[in-house]
């Protein structure tokens, strides 16, 4: 279930701020709405899982987390990232 390093490093590319960004808060916030969306479609043909949706929760749960750093950090990146990455409707 692990992104492919073909898939991770585009969507660095995409989300980086400066030259060698791996870690900025967008490039982490999209790389976790990734490993999310592939989890929810695991998630919806194995109901059962419980382990893996254990792992979903903590997942979200560190998004959310980092989007609440970058919102009272800088709210303009914030509305950006939530633009680019479709949250929030």
């Amino acid at each position: 279930m692990a992104l492919s390093p073909e898939k991770k490093n585009e969507i660095i590319e995409n989300f980086k701020t400066h030259e060698g960004d791996t870690g900025s808060p967008e490039v982490q916030i999209a790389l976790l709405t990734e490993r999310i969306n592939q989890l929810t479609m695991h998630l919806k043909s194995f109901k059962k899982d419980h382990h893996s949706r254990r792992g979903l929760l903590k997942m979200v749960g560190q998004r959310r987390a980092l989007l609440n750093y970058l919102r009272d950090r800088n709210f303009d990146r914030y509305r950006t990232i939530l633009e680019k990455l479709g949250l929030r409707k």
